[in-house]
């Protein structure tokens, strides 16, 4: 393999995507963003769904533009996206409908009804992974018990990374990662479960064959390369799950770190060699999903800067359009400790006006609700920085770990005022960086599919020598803990 190599990474969020171009030479990762473009929920018929059509077009472009900036020479292409959600293909290849997004209100309820069938207990012994009523698990039951002609059709059930993929190299996969977070996967052989599956009437019959990260999956079909105008570029399955792709890019060393991967979702754990599954981890609810080279990664999935994120989009419809720069300072000169939320209260999971939700969860609690927006925004991120200790606390209980260092990745490492509260909150030494974390864990997995680099301890090394880290200081510790008492037991 050539010392120098050029890969393309395809990586989508819940609020954006982008494909990026990444060099990996001399030890070193350079990136060059090639397209960014919009993405979020589009309404048909009452559902919120995926538009699926101009996601790939996109892809496409960015793909596109990246394989002429490399003057044609790129060694591979990898799709990374969210977790948990799919589409279903016919017998005939074809996508049946648009995907639905993990925040339509179909899986409403689906929690209980799945576990009047197979207890919550006997759920997590078979899966290991957090209950979250977005997970594909509860989708695909509400299909079911909807009695779905679409489900009715289905052929093949594909993750979104996996479906991007299909649709570029004719190749249908189910991407270890990814597959874990579906909570249909048996997190301590690999496998689709096939309990959940029996237990549950689901049809395990179109679940495809799980594929690790770092398999050379096909190439870009003949008719898709003429489209973009480029040579037949190999796919490789990288970590899909963009939290597995940005675990990878996390440039920590030895085995005392954490990672939070901090944007519209934060995910909070540790890397570790197999699945811890018992009643400590049950009780805490932590989630064991795949990570790469057959590592495990138990994390946490909390709400994150999504309630900010449509804090903005509420006051843009009020008329105020104000900069996430702005909404940062009015926050600095906000009254500290003014309340507290719980930021995983399901209240906040579907979009809206969520400064009236809010303002309706400080009501219902005792507490004070408020019309400055600075506030809101503040007590938002103390209120998350005050969960990420209590995370880090039960994380130390379950493995028997001392955490001395949390590595922060990701665009909500912007947004400093959160991380020195993560700092202040947690007692730890907080490391930043890099933002495109995902992109790079991305581009990595490829070098090691390709043999450019050897191991994850390799890829780490690129990372820290390839970007500038931060790093925040615990401040005013004896008043944080303080105010952690009192959320601990709000």
């Amino acid at each position: 393999m050539a010392e120098n190599a050029n890969y393309i990474a395809v990586d989508l969020g819940a609020e954006s995507g982008r494909v990026m171009l990444g060099r990996v030479a001399g030890g070193r990762l350079e990136l060059e963003q090639t397209h960014r473009f919009a993405n979020g929920p589009v309404e048909e018929q009452g559902s919120l769904r995926w538009d699926f059509d101009r996601l790939l077009s996109d892809i496409k472009t960015g793909i596109g533009l990246a394989a002429k900036k490399a003057g044609g020479n790129v060694q591979g292409i990898g799709v990374d996206t969210w977790g948990v959600d799919f589409g279903l293909l016919g017998k005939d290849g074809k996508l049946l409908e648009k995907p639905y997004h993990y925040r339509d209100s179909r899986t409403n309820g689906m929690m209980e009804k799945a576990f009047a069938i197979m207890p919550k207990r006997q759920v997590y012994e078979n899966t290991g992974i957090q209950f979250m009523q977005l997970n594909s698990l509860y989708q695909l039951l509400a299909m079911r018990l909807a009695n779905s002609p679409t489900l009715a059709k289905a052929d093949r059930l594909l993750f979104m990374a996996d479906l991007f993929s299909y649709f570029l190299c004719g190749k249908a996969i189910g991407e270890y990662t990814m597959a874990s977070t579906s909570q249909m996967m048996d997190m301590k052989t690999g496998q689709w479960s096939k309990p959940i599956f029996d237990e549950l009437s689901l049809p395990m019959k179109i679940m495809p064959k799980i594929t690790m990260p770092g398999t050379i999956v096909g190439e870009l079909t003949p008719e898709v390369a003429k489209e973009i105008g480029c040579n037949r570029i190999p796919v490789i399955a990288v970590g899909s799950h963009d939290t597995a792709s940005a675990v990878l890019g996390v440039p920590g060393s030895g085995d005392k770190w954490a990672y939070l991967s901090s944007g519209t979702w934060s995910l909070m754990g540790v890397e570790l060699p197999k699945a811890i599954v018992n009643d400590k981890s049950f009780g805490y609810e932590f989630t064991n999903e795949g990570g790469v080279e057959k590592t495990i990664r138990l994390l946490k999935n909390i709400m994150g800067l999504w309630l900010v994120q449509e804090c903005k989009r509420q006051w843009q419809r009020e008329g105020q359009d104000l900069s996430y720069g702005e909404i940062a300072q009015m926050a600095v000169k906000a009254k500290p400790f003014f309340g507290y939320i719980n930021c995983d209260n399901s209240d906040f999971l579907a979009p809206g006006d969520m400064p009236s939700r809010i303002n309706k969860c400080l009501s219902d609690t005792g507490q004070r609700p408020t019309q400055d927006k600075g506030q809101m925004v503040r007590l938002v991120l103390e209120s998350l920085a005050l969960k990420y200790r209590s995370v880090l606390n039960a994380i130390e209980d379950v493995t028997g770990k001392t955490i001395e260092t949390l590595h922060l990745v990701g665009g909500g490492i912007q947004n400093e005022l959160l991380c020195q509260f993560t700092a202040d909150a947690t007692g730890r030494r907080v490391v930043t960086g890099p933002i495109e974390a995902t992109a790079s864990g991305n581009i990595l997995m490829q070098a090691k599919a390709t043999g450019q680099l050897k191991s994850i301890a390799e890829a780490r090394q690129v990372v820290r020598n390839s970007f500038d880290l931060k790093e925040y200081q615990p401040q005013d510790t004896a008043r944080w803990e303080q105010q952690y008492d009192r959320f601990a037991h709000s």
